[in-house]
């Protein structure tokens, strides 16, 4: 989508630490429940896409610095989008998603 920055797994984790992740950055992943159950990235918060807007509050607020992921990048696209038009105007999406976490950061994590 266009104006939506992208970063991939390896540059989010060179340009923010575990430690930082959850107070300056939130690792935002909207898969499905299920999707959730199956792998998982441990300091990601948790919000499916579907309950993004009645949940939106919890995501801080507007100046936040978040990045959105799901399974393969579509979805997180949609989502980082619809979040800087709510005025979020740093939310990213992560390309490639959890997918590519699995094999460029965490190989443990299941691919599915």
């Amino acid at each position: 989508m266009p104006g939506v920055p992208e970063l991939t797994p390896t540059e989010f984790c060179a340009r923010w630490s575990a430690a930082e992740r959850g107070k300056s950055v939130v690792l935002l992943d909207v898969r499905e429940h299920d999707e959730l159950a199956a792998a998982a990235v441990a300091e990601a918060r948790h919000i499916p896409m579907r309950e993004i807007p009645a949940r939106i509050a919890e995501l801080g607020p507007q100046d936040a610095r978040i990045v959105v992921h799901c399974h393969h990048g579509g979805r997180s696209l949609r989502v980082a989008s619809w979040l800087r038009q709510q005025g979020f105007d740093q939310a990213q999406s992560m390309s490639g998603g959890i997918e590519r976490w699995a094999t460029e950061i965490d190989s443990g994590v299941p691919r599915y």
